[in-house]
C-alpha cells in the first residue's frame, strides 16, 4: 500500500539544465542585439547651396611621378618641390593621397612624411575599400 506520510522528492535537474540552457543563449545573443532610437533630424535648407570643399589630391603613379592637383614633380624631389607649393596653402586644407598599389611602402611614407613636415595636420591616405 502507499504510505501517505511519506514526502515526495522534487527532481530540480531538469529545470536548472534547461536555465543553463537559457543562460548561454543569452550570454551568447546580447551582443549581438543593436538598439536603435528613432530621432528627428532637421531639414535643410532648400535655398542655401553647399559650399565645395577644397583639397589637395596627390597622386603617386607606379613609375615614381607625383602629381600634385595634375601637375607632375618627381618623387626623388618631391618634399622640395611640395614645400614651395605649400607657401600659399592654408594648412588646414584636406589633403588626399592616392598611389599605385605596385609602388614599395617607403615611397608612399617619403611622401606623407613631406606632408606632415610642410605643416598639414588633415591628410587621408584613399583605397579603393
Amino acid at each position: 500500500m502507499y504510505d501517505y506520510n511519506q514526502k515526495p522528492d522534487l527532481n530540480i535537474t531538469p529545470l536548472v539544465d534547461i536555465m543553463l540552457v537559457l543562460l548561454a543563449i543569452l550570454m551568447v545573443t546580447a551582443p549581438v542585439i543593436e538598439f536603435e532610437e528613432p530621432i528627428n533630424l532637421p531639414k535643410g535648407s532648400a535655398t542655401q547651396q553647399i559650399q565645395e570643399v577644397k583639397k589637395i589630391d596627390i597622386l603617386v603613379t607606379k613609375d615614381r611621378k607625383v602629381l600634385i592637383n595634375k601637375k607632375k614633380y618627381e618623387l626623388d624631389n618631391f618634399a622640395d618641390s611640395f614645400v614651395l607649393f605649400a607657401k600659399n596653402q592654408d594648412r588646414k586644407t584636406p589633403i588626399h593621397i592616392r598611389a599605385e598599389k605596385s609602388l614599395i611602402y617607403d615611397d608612399i611614407m617619403q611622401v606623407l612624411k613631406s606632408v606632415k613636415e610642410a605643416g598639414f595636420f588633415k591628410v587621408a591616405l584613399i583605397t579603393d575599400g
